[in-house]
């Protein structure tokens, strides 16, 4: 049994049960969950959600739609689930153990809305992760594989929305530009005038190739380190308007 902690966001709103050691929901989850618009009536799928950091934010933010998690750790399969009951959501949340190729093989085409958060390496490029933090960080599928994942079990013309490294960005194009038209690229920097570290992108299932829309950064926090108005909003659990 792994240690754990209930941690909230949104202002107490929302619940989550973490790991004590390992991986832990941070703004990047609450980042991915504020950049997603609610289509009611439908359902919307997260590949890859963890413990629920950006899954149960985006249901709480979206009370009229169904949402499914798919994630390939049993630990934190069971973390999720806790953090789906106790957020009231069962009945419209699920979580699914499967891992993320794999799984959409039995449902293409279903999903009004994709989302992910994948793990931002591939092995071999960074030193070993801390205790528990390896599934998160390392790729067990790597990024085209994501994206292959995700338009898969998207309906045609559904969004499919991902955050990732900023230093990423051209990897990620060339797997939407295939797939995907109406693509949108928000940056994420952590200060005004820096380099984004991070980009939320955004396509739409089976639309023709247009041009790519790079729009202003969204700025996290300003000069003397406290959060921006956007961030601030971000944790209210407002939408991102992009």
């Amino acid at each position: 049994m792994i240690a754990t902690t209930q941690d909230t966001v949104y202002q107490g709103r929302v619940k989550l049960v973490q790991p004590l050691k390992g991986f832990r929901a941070g703004s990047d989850s609450l980042l991915l969950a504020a950049a997603l618009q609610e289509r009611p009536g439908s359902e919307a799928l997260e590949l890859g959600c963890g413990c629920g950091g950006a899954l149960l934010p985006a249901a709480f933010r979206m009370p009229d739609m169904r949402l499914t998690g798919v994630e390939m750790v049993p630990a934190t399969v069971i973390l999720a689930r806790r953090g789906v009951t106790l957020n009231g959501f069962d009945g419209r949340v699920e979580v699914a153990e499967g891992e993320a190729s794999a799984w959409v093989r039995d449902h293409e085409n279903r999903f009004d809305l994709i989302f992910a958060n994948p793990p931002y390496f591939e092995p071999g490029r960074i030193s070993a992760p801390g205790e528990g933090k390896a599934e998160a960080y390392l790729e067990s599928l790597d990024l085209t594989g994501w994206i292959k994942a995700m338009v898969f079990a998207a309906k045609p013309r559904a969004p499919v929305v991902m955050i990732h490294r900023a230093a990423e960005l051209a990897r990620i194009l060339s797997g939407f530009d295939r797939q995907t038209g109406d693509i949108a690229v928000l940056p994420v920097a952590s200060k005004p005038g820096e380099e984004a570290r991070r980009v939320l992108v955004r396509g739409r299932k089976g639309l023709k190739r247009g041009p790519v829309r790079l729009l202003t950064p969204l700025v996290t926090h300003l000069e003397d380190g406290t959060a921006s108005p956007a961030l601030e909003a971000i944790r209210r659990g407002e939408a991102i308007d992009w």
